[in-house]
């Protein structure tokens, strides 16, 4: 028995646990094979193989947010006897959590007029919302009249011009489904019906404006592809689809890394914060043609063609990130009485750039690569192919800033006795942290030392550092 495998996966549900992620869902395996009774004919076999996975994720917890990548990346196929098979699927999980967090920061100190603040402007991105919707797709493809079907062989599934369009505190979601079905008709024959099938979904996203970022992923949940039992000469089609949306905003805000006074003796509390700035999502188009041989295989005509995109190598830059990878080509083919199949694949390397200003080394890049065409066309061994790729980039950069959350008065100390110090710079000085040790301020050293720029200090340098002579008042401290 000589067989092809293919197959595609549907996660029906996810959960975040203690520790732990799990995920369920199903592996729809179609199997074609050359039956060892019928001279040889092209016959198939459709299984659901269902499966549930619990994987480790160290400090993960419930109330987190899971976004997972799964793909098939092998299948195999035994024969154990003449009616039963025994299947062996290999996956490959991408999976990452986020968590969405409000954290409390002073803004303003009430009732002491000598606070000195070191504050930045930041625009970060935080999160609007989020939501998903699932979207139904039901269509009937039609074949030739003269094609009396006998049985699917394979399917093939894919998502491409995925659009979004944001109004009214709703996303909506538009995609097209390829789908490209191989079937088997009573006289032997294998013939191949593609159809394309427009999906879309809204999602409620409350407070969402189109200048956010909207992030989207698209689920296959169910799929059934099957001889339509009320139409003679179609196809039925029903595809389940899961539409997750994520939205974050463009947010500029005013953080005080650092406070003190020259008057009071106040101890600040501090927190460190991960945050997420400079968000975009980029789409670059990779167009292919390359010609390939296929040895032995002069009379034979295409079938079916498929490509993928793997990528092996992600070298991320300033303002550039570079991919490396190999396209993946499968076909099969036919004899000429159309009877017979073939199956061949072929890998091409490719290599493409995407310019996203403000990123760097250590940003985070996710890219998701669809084809949005493909054509295949056989001259003798050779064949021509005609691809493009739409490679879409979610990047943004984590940024780790000091956030002050609370804040408490302490009894005076020792009072340095002198109204002026001469201080000589040290590396990692600063005029702020000079200032702030002796209880200067920023402004007085410039201006003793006629200094224009107080960020351009020089180690070795000798200051002349004035005492604040502000006077303390009583009024209690407020935030």
């Amino acid at each position: 028995m000589q067989f092809q495998l293919h197959g595609n996966i549907c996660i029906y549900k996810k959960e975040i646990l203690e520790g732990k992620i799990r995920l369920d869902g199903n592996v729809n395996i179609y199997l074609m094979y050359l039956a060892d009774g019928e001279n040889g004919r092209t016959r198939a076999f459709n299984a659901n193989i269902d499966f549930t996975e619990i994987l480790d994720f160290p400090k993960v917890e419930s109330g987190m947010i899971l976004d997972e990548n799964i793909w098939i990346k092998n299948i195999e196929c035994k024969v154990l006897n003449g009616r039963k098979v025994n299947f062996k699927v290999l996956l490959e999980l991408e999976s990452k959590v986020f968590l969405n967090e409000n954290e409390e920061m002073i803004r303003e100190i009430k009732g002491i007029d000598d606070i000195e603040s070191q504050i930045v402007s930041l625009k970060m991105n935080s999160l609007v919302g989020q939501n998903s919707s699932k979207a139904l797709a039901k269509e009937t493809i039609v074949i030739d009249s003269t094609d009396n079907l006998e049985e699917i062989l394979s399917v093939d599934f894919n998502i491409k011009n995925k659009d979004t369009k944001i109004s009214y505190n709703k996303v909506l979601a538009k995609a097209d489904i390829e789908l490209s079905v191989l079937y088997l008709t009573d006289d032997g024959r294998i013939k191949k019906a593609e159809e394309n099938i427009p999906v879309m979904g809204f999602i409620d996203i409350v407070g969402v404006s189109d200048d956010d970022i909207c992030d989207m992923k698209y689920k296959l949940k169910n799929i059934s592809v099957k001889p339509n039992a009320t139409e003679e000469h179609s196809i039925g089609v029903d595809v389940e689809l899961e539409i997750y949306c994520r939205v974050f905003g463009n947010k500029e805000v005013s953080v005080i890394q650092d406070m003190y006074s020259p008057s009071r003796n106040l101890e600040f509390k501090s927190n460190s914060v991960s945050t997420a700035v400079n968000m975009q999502n980029t789409k670059t188009s990779v167009n292919i043609r390359e010609k390939v041989r296929l040895e032995n295989q002069e009379n034979s005509k295409i079938c079916s063609g498929i490509a993928y995109a793997v990528i092996n190598e992600r070298n991320v830059g300033r303002d550039v990130v570079k991919y490396e990878g190999d396209l993946k080509l499968k076909f099969i083919l036919l004899n000429n009485e159309e009877t017979e199949t073939r199956k061949e694949e072929i890998s091409i390397p490719f290599s493409f750039s995407q310019e996203i200003q403000g990123i760097n080394k250590d940003s985070r890049v996710e890219v998701e690569i669809t084809p949005i065409f493909q054509e295949f066309t056989k001259d003798g061994a050779e064949i021509t192919a005609k691809i493009d790729l739409e490679a879409q980039t979610n990047s943004y950069n984590l940024e780790t800033i000091n956030v002050i959350d609370g804040i408490e008065e302490r009894e005076e100390g020792d009072e340095c006795p002198y109204s002026m110090v001469i201080y000589f710079v040290k590396p990692g000085d600063t005029i702020w942290k000079i200032a702030k040790k002796y209880k200067s301020t920023v402004s007085d050293i410039a201006r003793v030392n006629n200094i224009e720029n107080p960020d351009k200090i020089s180690v070795g340098m000798q200051l002349f550092i004035p005492k604040s002579m502000k006077i303390r008042n009583e009024i209690p401290l407020k935030v």
